[in-house]
């Protein structure tokens, strides 16, 4: 498998990953950060700014994993690219919107 391959794939689990709170809190019509709030990435974007852009990750999600290459579940390379962009925006969101969300919160005793 060719590295750029991997790369496209690695950056299609990212933004995958990515389309989903903005879709979740789209549907649910909840406001959630965006990078079109005040301050980008930290203030609240309505619903339906959130649901546009899950829908765009989404999209850029299909062409980077499914348009780019031969993308095999049985290929482990394709799966490891894919896991490590999902695991790592996953840890990056986790850290980041945690600090506004109550998510980096101490556990009690």
């Amino acid at each position: 498998m060719a590295w750029p391959h991997l790369l496209s794939y690695f950056f299609g689990g990212a933004v995958l990953a990515n389309a989903v709170p903005h879709l979740v809190a789209g549907l649910m019509g909840r406001p959630f950060q965006s990078p079109f709030a005040k301050p980008p990435g930290q203030g609240h974007s309505s619903s339906t700014v959130n649901a546009i852009w899950g829908f765009f990750n989404l999209v850029i999600g299909y062409f980077l994993v499914c348009r780019v290459g031969d993308f095999d579940l049985k290929d482990t390379p394709d799966v490891i690219a894919l896991g490590a962009g999902i695991f790592l925006i996953a840890l990056f969101a986790a850290r980041h919107f945690g600090r506004f969300n109550g998510g980096n919160a101490p556990e009690e005793p």
